[in-house]
């Protein structure tokens, strides 16, 4: 297989392309006259010159004095928002250690959002949407089931506004599970919620860090409720959001609980490495530790999509999802174009992450987008000449990384995150390895398990 760096596009080799790639990657200088010797006659000249004029079309092979040119950034001017993220509570009955939350609060002293607030919320990105058939309102917090009244208020307004404007209105919500009771789980199952638990894994693990405010463990009551949750829940598909930290890294043990014992559709895992309290974030050590072991899982994912079977390791449905489409990006995500968070200001943030930060906010609901501010932002995240991005072979998968956890580890969210970058260079590799062998073998498995997740999200 030929992975394409420029296109994110994979391509089968076959006899003849792959001794002329050898013959370039073996070779100091190219011409003519060493190609026509190169393969014993094993191959036409007709068939190696179309090899390489195809390989110079797609800047496989070049002209060794000619540099790479990086792609000019794109001005942005319009913002055609299909998400917005709602931040309806800063207080939390929970007081996880690793919280990267800087605006979070005991339940008692929680700041909830006002409903005007919301509402201008939702009429931005009704605005802002208006080419899309499809947005995504998302309720987020704090623990967001904290302020049920408004998240009530604010599902029957969006419907109301969706059957007016004629488009689908998709909610979701991350919680972290302790409120949750048999009303309010069919509740959000009537209204087809997009759900995420928070849980760390087995008791010893979740409760390491996920306590209360007493600093009780709180696993016995999210595991009960979850379990109650999956039960009943039938709209959609439950995952659940690992966060790993120090002492909470084996991937494999976690997912089997998560995934077998407790029931969840699939399990992501989430690594911390820059939070503000770095007794949290994951070692050098560790951090390999977790990437060798979510290969192991990863082959576990593999083996089983041979048989036909998914068991939900949503970071390799990712990664298998973006090879599949050929995913390109010029930026890591859709905060700052497809999506705003706004907290209870009515302030507009990049994504929930940076709600409570020190980060400048890019406008506001009342005055709308600071068009200039955001466009700026987004052209810079663009510009990669200057950083090693600009000759890194999956910097159309990763495009810099997260930037929220840049801004946490260098104060600067443009800064790639260079501190795990050989690591995601593998992760990648192995995925394209994975992939190989899943589209040689079991082609219809990407159709029937991969493509639903996609467009149920």
């Amino acid at each position: 297989m030929l992975f394409h760096v420029p296109t994110t596009s994979l391509f089968e080799m076959d006899e003849v392309s792959g001794a002329v790639l050898d013959h370039f990657k073996s070779t100091e200088t190219v011409t003519p006259a060493t190609l026509c010797g190169a393969f014993d006659h094993r191959f036409t000249p007709q068939d190696v010159a179309e090899t390489v004029e195809d390989f110079v079309r797609m800047d496989v092979v070049r002209d060794a004095k000619r540099m790479t040119e990086m792609p000019t950034p794109i001005k942005v001017k319009d913002f055609p928002l299909s998400t917005i993220v709602l931040n309806v509570n800063t207080g939390c009955n929970l007081s996880c250690t690793y919280c990267y939350k800087e605006d979070l609060a005991k339940p008692s002293a929680g700041r909830k959002m006002a409903f005007e607030t919301a509402v201008k919320s939702f009429e931005l990105l009704l605005k802002q949407a208006a080419d899309r058939k499809r947005i995504n309102l998302v309720f987020f917090g704090g623990e967001p089931l904290s302020n049920m009244p408004l998240i009530r208020q604010m599902v029957d307004y969006a419907e109301q506004r969706g059957r007016e404007t004629r488009k689908a209105i998709d909610f979701s919500l991350t919680t972290n599970g302790t409120l949750l009771n048999e009303r309010l789980v069919d509740y959000l199952d009537e209204h087809r919620f997009g759900l995420t638990v928070s849980m760390d894994g087995p008791k010893a693990l979740h409760d390491k860090n996920r306590v209360t405010v007493s600093g009780r463990g709180s696993y016995d009551v999210v595991a009960s409720k979850t379990r109650m949750l999956l039960s009943r829940y039938r709209s959609r598909p439950v995952g659940a959001r690992v966060t790993l930290t120090r002492g909470v890294t084996d991937v494999v043990a976690i997912h089997q609980h998560l995934r077998s014992e407790i029931g969840f559709f699939e399990v992501g895992f989430s690594p911390a490495t820059s939070g503000d309290i770095s007794a949290f974030n994951l070692t050098s050590d560790e951090l390999q530790q977790v990437f060798q072991d979510m290969k192991v899982l990863g082959e576990r994912y593999v083996e089983a999509a041979l048989e036909d079977r998914n068991i939900g390791f949503s970071n390799m449905h990712q990664l298998m999802t973006d090879l599949a489409e050929g995913t390109k990006k010029v930026v890591p995500c859709g905060a700052g174009i497809g999506m705003l968070a706004v907290d209870g200001d009515g302030d507009l943030h990049l994504c929930h992450r940076f709600t409570g930060s020190k980060m400048p906010t890019f406008g506001n609901v009342d005055d709308g987008i600071d068009r200039r501010a955001l466009g700026n932002f987004v052209e810079r995240a663009q510009d990669k000449a200057s950083r090693a991005c600009s000759t890194c072979r999956i910097r159309n998968i990763c495009a810099g990384g997260c930037y929220h956890e840049s801004y946490a580890r260098f104060e600067d969210p443009h800064s790639p995150v260079y501190h795990y970058c050989d690591l995601m260079r593998d992760w990648v590799d192995f995925g394209i390895s994975a992939y190989g062998r899943i589209i040689r073998h079991n082609p219809s498995y990407l159709k029937r398990h991969v493509e639903p997740r996609r467009v149920s999200q």
